[in-house]
């Protein structure tokens, strides 16, 4: 094995004719190194991984890059919502150390490929934690009530599997890199990657019979009861150092596939095979659902052996190209520092002076939390699985991806990936356009690994390409979309959409969540007028402009509430404005109620607040819906928490609320409200975010609040204008441009805007526009502690909206 110095020396050397052979991203990190070795950690040291692994966040700590393929984490549950990326703070045992984690959702898959050490005989079970496991209380949660649905609870006892009990004083993460002690058997585990390939390192501290198991099985589970939904399997031992191979399962992704190839440092002394339960063999290939190995080494005391993992949704075959193209050595600690340059850069797009370090380590985490997914999908090669399970080749110079939780990020984390990973956006966007020629589901709703979840409501992938086409993105294909858009907008019987283009509304006793589809569908047809723009159907975006006012059939201009309506008009009765239904067949909402929901208006603001009475009066419901009673019926969803009266932070129908003070003239409201939920719903604690991050959305909405700025309406490619939670903050934009942020005075007390300047000039506009921003320049705000209630109130300068006739 080299040392890392050799390693770096040799790389080093390399890089004077192009670093050639090497994969680009770890060529650029370890030349940033220079000669002197390991590199300072202007940025990663700030980050926390194990923020939001408690809770509801649903992160998980392990080993990953920027956006990777692997992500190699430890396993502590894999059968609780809580566990959703199999890791929760409050466990006290690890089942292992798998290869692909979700982060941050509220469903679970994947945790593909398990591998663990031990020592002794081999058990084929990973056995049941020491004390049950239920779901966890979060400081963001509101008290549920007296018959709400009971807490699955995990089973626990009987015989002791491979499952290893450890403390966090044994534990230690950062950006691209894990360790934790195995007290029980003496094994350090260390874990680190690089895009497509994870790396572990396990150290015996004792010499004696020891063994590394990989168990083809595991996998997410719906529940304690259920088995893991493998439907097949199939590994190929190679030679005494390899195994390869791979399986489908039918989990939240239905029939999705996964393979993988693994080398170990040195050659295993005998392995075993376990098919279905059967007693261990020695055979070479195995089938099945339940298929488990075990590699045998006599370890030396102190003894390392490395592992390595490729990753493929192709073949095995390409997930062994991967594996050779990132790994073909064995330098643990250069692949470590290669991972954990590769996050020094991307973070050092976000340079901040933040008002105290707790504010730091929350930024640059939540920084890393949106730097995670949409995750890398394609091989070395180019090679990808499609939408249509078929093995498509990419374009040169593009990637594919895969975890696109397009409900909850088309409405922060996109906008952040327009300001700092503008190179990325035109491949992402071309990515959801392929996916909507090849999937027989149509156009994205919530894609992964090569499958259509159809989780959540609307299509949110046309947001994503709208507000692309608005900031004026070169490069993607909108010729291509638009056919699978269009019909998905205007011919498709999908989930209501006909009743929605027949009626302008979808009636609550034909369709469930009726009220949010309704709304969700509007903005949706908002985002399909821009992508008609862009390929010059003007007929249709005028259409379409006026069928995204069809949120007006759902609101009761007498109650100033959203409501369900029934198929003959009328409205759907009992009402209650908390509630999730009006009957117990099915929800009104998603993931919401009518409080929420009402708010859900993001691109026809002006109009709306005509609707309500004009502008005290929306400021008023606005008032009342953050001053209201936090109480929520037996039957709400978990996902609704962070609750500041009946407004939800921890839930992304809310996101967007309190900025909307800002088009009904007080703006110093949006100010007051969203610096107290960026210093109260979140914290650098493992419980430290308000609900699940929902693939980096929750940290997205952070960031951006904390710049002062934030995307009420992505489409209209604008920016609303808030009060900077950082002292200052440059910004890496393209073409090597760059913002400036500053808030002057800015304090705890001092959270005020008084007034703001644009490149030196003052800029009397509580809004200011993508282009503006992309060309560079210098925002100063000047912070104090009352508002100032001249700034931003005039019809002129409020955010504009939406405008169309009639």
């Amino acid at each position: 094995m080299s040392s890392r110095r050799a390693f770096l020396k040799t790389s080093l050397l390399a890089g004077a004719v192009g670093l050639a052979g090497m994969p680009r991203w770890r060529a650029d990190a370890l030349a940033a190194l220079g000669a002197g070795g390991k590199a300072p950690r202007q940025f990663t040291r700030h980050v926390d991984v194990f923020i939001g692994t408690g809770g509801h966040g649903h992160t998980y700590p392990g080993a990953t890059m920027p956006f990777g393929m692997v992500q190699l984490s430890p396993d502590t549950y894999n059968a609780l919502w809580d566990q959703s990326s199999g890791y929760h703070q409050d466990d006290g045992s690890i089942m292992g150390f798998s290869h692909t984690h979700l982060t941050g959702t509220g469903c679970g898959d994947l945790l593909d490929f398990l591998v663990m050490p031990n020592v002794g005989e081999v058990k084929t079970e990973p056995g049941n934690p020491d004390h049950p496991i239920t779901r966890y209380a979060s400081r963001f949660d509101t008290p549920r009530p007296a018959g709400a649905e009971p807490d699955a609870v995990s089973p626990t006892g009987g015989p002791k599997g491979y499952r290893a009990a450890f403390t966090h004083a044994d534990e230690s993460a950062e950006p691209g890199y894990y360790r934790v002690l195995l007290r029980d058997r003496a094994v350090t585990a260390e874990l680190t990657a690089t895009a497509r390939v994870g790396v572990h390192r396990y150290t015996f501290a004792n010499a004696g019979d020891s063994h590394i198991l990989v168990d083809l099985f595991h996998a997410m589970q719906d529940n304690p009861s259920t088995p893991p939904p493998v439907t097949s399997a199939d590994l190929a031992v190679v030679g005494n150092d390899t195994f390869t191979g791979g399986r489908i399962v039918q989990s939240w992704a239905k029939g999705r596939h996964v393979y993988f190839a693994l080398k170990f440092s040195r050659p295993f002394d005998r392995c075993e095979v376990f098919v279905d339960d059967a007693a261990g063999s020695a055979v070479k290939t195995a089938h099945g659902k339940k298929i488990k190995c075990a590699a045998h080494f006599k370890a030396k005391a102190g003894e390392q052996i490395l592992v390595k993992v490729g990753l493929s949704a192709v073949s095995a075959e390409g997930a062994l190209a991967n594996l050779n193209a990132e790994m073909p050595g064995w330098d643990f600690d250069g692949t470590r520092e290669a991972a954990s340059m590769a996050w020094e850069r991307e973070l050092s797009r976000l340079k901040i002076d933040a008002i105290n370090e707790r504010h730091q380590r929350i930024f640059y985490t939540a920084f890393y939390h949106s730097l995670i997914a949409p995750t890398l999908f394609g091989d070395v090669d180019g090679k990808y699985r499609g939408m249509d399970l078929e093995i498509h080749q990419l374009p040169a110079g593009a990637q594919t991806y895969t975890e696109y939780s397009l409900w909850d990020t088309y409405r922060a984390l996109h906008p952040l990936f327009t300001l700092v990973q503008p190179h990325r956006v035109p491949d992402l966007c071309n990515d959801l356009i392929r996916m909507a020629a090849q999937s027989p589901a149509g156009p994205p709703v919530w894609p992964l690994y090569a499958r259509e979840t159809g989780t959540m409501t609307g299509y949110h992938s046309a947001p994503v390409l709208a507000e692309a086409h608005a900031k004026g993105f070169k490069g993607i294909d909108f010729e291509a979309a638009w056919p699978s858009f269009r019909k998905r907008a205007m011919d498709d019987d999908y989930r209501g959409l006909k009743f929605y283009r027949d009626l302008g509304f979808i009636p609550a006793d034909k369709i469930d969540e009726s009220v949010s589809k309704t709304l969700e569908y509007a903005y949706d047809d908002w985002a399909m007028a821009e992508l008609a723009h862009a390929v010059g159907k003007e007929d249709e975006r005028t259409a379409l402009m006026k069928r995204s006012r069809n949120y007006r059939h759902v609101f009761d201009k007498s109650k100033t509430f959203v409501r369900p309506k029934l198929a003959d008009g009328s409205w759907a009765e009992p009402f209650d404005p908390r509630g999730m239904g009006h009957s117990k067949k099915w929800r009104d909402f998603t993931e919401s109620n009518a409080w929420q929901a009402t708010f859900l208006n993001q691109h026809d603001l002006h109009a709306y607040i005509q609707d309500f009475g004009g502008d005290e009066a929306f400021v008023a419901k606005l008032d009342a819906l953050f001053n209201s009673s936090p109480e929520l019926p037996a039957d709400a969803p978990p996902d609704i928490a962070g609750m500041v009266g009946q407004y939800a932070h921890g839930n992304e129908p809310s996101h967007h609320v309190a900025w909307l003070y800002a088009y009904a003239g007080q703006p110093w409201k949006t100010q007051h409200r969203v610096r107290w939920l960026l210093d109260n719903m979140y914290d650098d604690k493992p419980d430290g975010e308000a609900g699940n991050d929902d693939c980096g959305q929750v940290s997205a909405w952070y960031l951006l609040s904390s710049l002062g700025l934030y995307a009420v309406d992505p489409v209209s490619a604008n920016y609303v204008l808030g009060s900077p939670l950082v002292h200052r903050a440059e910004v890496e934009l393209a073409d090597g441009k760059k913002l400036v942020v500053e808030a002057k005075g800015n304090s705890p007390q001092n959270i005020y805007v008084q007034s703001v300047s644009w490149n030196g000039k003052p800029h009397d506009r509580n809004w200011i526009s993508h282009a503006e921003i992309a060309a560079g320049g210098s925002l100063v705000f000047t912070l104090g502690p009352k508002p100032n209630k001249a700034f931003g109130v005039s019809p002129t300068a409020r955010p504009p909206s939406m405008k169309l006739e009639g």
